[in-house]
């Protein structure tokens, strides 16, 4: 008997037959009945099966009520559709045919050619089996897939395939048929889902249907597991000072909020090394503690001390890092690593976090506290440098204990009107040995290793950093307020009151810090600097449009800044204001000088003309032109000789006409731009400074272009011209295919020697790169879909970048990652390098 019903609660089925086919129903439970029935029993309360579909057909023969046409089941949060769904009251089974599907709670949806389960879709049997689950794995939205001839489904929460297989790739689009990039297909796979594991028996890793791995028994979490308990994946090391070794990371998921990873590693040279890694998240913050160590099997693989540590049997390293919220505002924390050498993170291929760049080795460690509101900050600091280098002498290196800095701006009362800043900085640090540089007419004369200066004397050497104690207190308040006149011209007062003091307490014991003396006042004293100074800046755009929609600006501009000579150079050590670049960017600066240690005096003009140009259709370009002229009183930038590290000569600053700066950008369009920034001799106008920076983006392709060019600076140490190229590009050749490249050319004829030396320090003798010798070079190519991360990187660094020995540092890496079942990666070292102390 047929009844047709649309979407109506299954305990109102029995009203519809009760009024169309009343012995049928009187005779026998129906599903609603059965499935109710049981739900009582389990939860004490009635779980509701709803049912939509064409057709509601009943024979009493056999005792089956089946739902037939386009069929929807909901029930306890799951739905079941099908072209027919059939209950089979002797039974108590369910059968679904055609087009069969199960939509669990979770998203999960399960289809197959026929279903066999129990009335409450808990347990069964599926054939042609294909189960889809999209969930968020490692950040990234990922659908896995489940393939079986057969499963058995147990209790709702267990599913085993039969010769099933295992993906996260997508089925290609054009050819569904076809196999995907990888899968896993084992002799059974059974998915737990109380467990949140999958778990593999006879096991091959197919990619493109081709089998190229084959695991006995392996098991994984499924892809909805962000923390659980197991092995992550393996990590390859290959170098020749190590030999060949793998890394087996052990994770244990202790409570949410704190884990461990253990990560035993065996390497066939040097045997076992231990690292662990504890994690802690609390409600303000959370950190971690990282310890890494090994005693060596065979110490020869190393240079010997002092530039390799083949006289160390244990070699390790401790280190730790924390973020902690006071507010939304405030926050402390550290970052702090311990090493036994230099050369430990380097040769065990050990990530660090206190490595801030692979360029400059050198370990940073510090502890912080830092505040930052809407018009200020505050930053306390405490920094300890591990040089890494193997010509680099930790006692040179610095202490810092601490620098702190802070920065207040608010408007100025309304009778002053503007705006008035207030700046910071205390600064305390400290050294074992003092730092000297040998300066370009004595690079003949190399004696000694912790030190490159043949005659310690000022003109012939300069100091970078003092030995013994330092501590500085620098507090300024500035003004300035901007005025407008009716003719559009814009004028701009200021006036800053800056006051410093400081405390010295000079070590001269040991042979290089004796010579501290001929460098600056050793004396321990306490002495105070206060600059005033009072200024006005004028500019006056000139604005006009023209043809095309162009819109044309020509603004002169002019500073003048009057103050009193500066005072206590060469009293003082200079440590934080040694960078001194004057070009386009500094040109307006009222204060020239990087740092705190030095501040610029007497009276000086600033001027430059601006000109920029924009279009309708959103085109850009500027230029500035100008130049900067002591006007009055001693010019700190000539007074350079006086500073133990000769800050300000050699600058463009250092005569009283300074060199011209000048500024070119080009910006046609969103896809690229042009900049050059030059610095021109006064007198001669012959190029001193040069920097050019290109770059553009094409959809598919993006690249950079940056030349740069810098004239030799004998007082700072830098007797020849030194040149750079450095192009790069990144290429999309294909939606998944990517190519990197970059490399950097040293266009430099020849080398400053005191930089470029044999791989034995006490050599008399020097190497001299060619020009256009390579000083670095990348390449990589990737590979990545949504399922499927492939990359290899070969990187060589020739030059060390501290002592510039010229020398090949090779490495390749390849990693392979398949998403949610793990990622293999491999580091290779190809070479050697007296960098890492690693014996030829």
């Amino acid at each position: 008997m047929k009844s047709r019903i649309g979407m109506v609660a299954l305990r109102a089925i029995a009203a519809v037959l009760l009024t169309s086919a009343a012995p049928c129903v009187l005779s026998a439970q129906t599903l609603n009945d059965a499935l109710q029935a049981k739900s009582q029993k389990q939860s004490g309360e009635k779980d509701k099966l709803l049912v939509e579909a064409g057709e509601l057909v009943y024979n009493n023969d056999k005792n089956t009520v089946s739902a037939v046409g386009d069929v929807h089941l909901y029930y306890q949060g799951r739905t079941l559709q099908a072209d027919s769904v059939t209950y089979d009251r002797n039974s108590r089974r369910v059968f679904a045919t055609g087009n069969a599907r199960i939509t669990e709670a979770d998203g999960t949806v399960i289809t197959g050619d026929r279903f066999e389960l129990t009335d409450n879709f808990k347990d069964g049997f599926i054939d042609s089996l294909r189960v889809k689950r999209t969930g968020v794995f490692a950040g990234k939205t990922v659908t896995t897939r489940f393939t079986a001839p057969r499963a058995e489904r147990t209790a709702g929460e267990t599913m085993v395939f039969d010769k099933g297989t295992y993906t996260a790739c997508e089925p290609c689009a054009e050819k569904p048929d076809r196999p995907p990039l990888w899968q896993v297909r084992a002799a059974k796979i059974i998915h737990k889902n109380e467990e949140r594991m999958i778990y593999y028996e006879d096991a091959t890793i197919e990619f493109a249907g081709i089998p190229m791995a084959y695991i006995p028994y392996m098991s994984a979490p499924d892809p909805t597991v962000k923390r659980k308990t197991g092995f992550l994946s393996p990590r390859f090391i290959a170098t020749s000072a190590t030999g060949y070794g793998v890394a087996l990371p052990y994770f244990i998921n202790i409570a949410p909020n704190m884990d461990l990873t253990l990560t035993p590693t065996y390497m066939t040279r040097q045997g076992f090394l231990g690292m662990a890694e504890w994690r802690h998240r609390l409600e303000t913050g959370s950190y971690n503690v990282r310890v890494a160590g090994i005693f060596q099997q065979d110490k020869d693989a190393f240079l010997a001390s002092p530039i390799g540590p083949r006289d160390k049997d244990f070699r390790g390293s401790i280190e730790s890092a924390g973020r902690f919220y006071i507010n939304d505002k405030w926050q402390y924390g550290w970052d702090v690593a311990l090493l036994s050498d230099k050369w430990f993170l380097d040769n065990y291929k050990i990530k660090s976090e206190s490595l801030s760049t692979t360029y400059f080795r050198e370990s940073t460690s510090t502890v912080f506290l830092t505040g930052k509101g809407e018009q200020g900050f505050f930053d306390l600091r405490a920094y300890y440098f591990k040089a890494l280098s193997s010509l680099d002498w930790q006692k040179q290196q610095p202490v810092v204990h601490p620098v702190l800095d802070y920065n207040k701006s608010f408007n100025a009362p309304e009778w002053l009107g503007g705006q008035i800043t207030v700046d910071t900085n205390v600064t305390s640090l400290s050294r074992d040995q003092a730092f000297f540089q040998q300066t370009p007419d004595m690079l003949n004369n190399w004696l000694g290793y912790y030190s490159n200066c043949a005659v310690y004397e000022k003109g012939r050497c300069i100091m970078r950093g003092m030995a013994g104690t330092y501590s500085r207190a620098s507090a300024e308040v500035s003004w300035k307020r901007k005025f407008i006149d009716p003719f559009g011209q814009v004028w701009m007062p200021f006036a800053s009151m800056r006051v410093d003091g400081t405390w010295t307490r000079v070590d001269l014991d040991g042979p290089l810090n004796s010579k501290i003396p001929n460098f600056m006042d050793p004396d321990p004293d306490v002495l105070g600097r206060v600059m005033p100074a009072v200024g006005l800046e004028y500019r006056y755009p000139f604005v006009a449009t023209t043809s095309g929609g162009l819109t044309h600006t020509i603004e002169p501009i002019a500073q003048i800044v009057a103050r009193p000579n500066e005072t206590r150079i060469g009293k003082l050590p200079n440590e934080d204001a040694q960078s001194l670049v004057f070009d386009d960017t500094t040109l307006f600066e009222w204060n020239k000088f990087s740092g705190y240690d030095r501040v610029e005096g007497g009276v000086r003009l600033n001027y430059g003309l601006k000109y920029a140009v924009t279009t309708e259709g959103g085109a850009y370009a500027d230029m500035l032109f100008g130049q900067s002229v002591q006007l009055a009183g001693k010019n700190s930038f000539s007074e350079g000789y006086r500073d133990p590290s000769n800050t300000g000569l050699d600058s463009g600053l250092d005569r009283q006409a300074s060199d011209y700066v000048g500024r070119v950008h080009i910006q046609p369009n969103s896809r690229y731009s042009f900049t050059a920034r030059g610095r021109f001799d006064q007198e001669t106008f012959a190029l001193k400074r040069m920097e050019l920076t290109s770059s553009m983006n094409f959809g598919a392709m993006q690249a950079s272009l940056t030349y740069g060019q810098y004239a030799a600076q004998p007082a700072l140490g830098y007797a020849v011209r030194r040149q750079g190229l450095a192009p790069s590009l990144s290429y999309q050749v294909t939606q998944n295919w990517r190519l990197n490249g970059s490399v950097l050319f040293d266009l430099s004829a020849q080398k400053n020697a005191s930089q470029y030396f044999m791989s034995n320090p006490l050599a008399t003798s020097y190497v001299k790169a060619p020009f256009g010798s390579i000083a670095s070079t990348s390449f990589g190519v990737q590979y990545q879909d949504e399922c499927t991360t492939f990359a290899v990187v070969y990187t060589n660094t020739y030059n060390d970048p501290t002592t510039g020995v010229r020398t090949n540092n090779q490495s390749i890496m390849l990693k392979l990652e398949l998403t949610t079942l793990g990622a293999v990666q491999l580091s290779q070292s190809v070479g050697n390098s007296t960098r890492d102390g690693v014996s030829p």
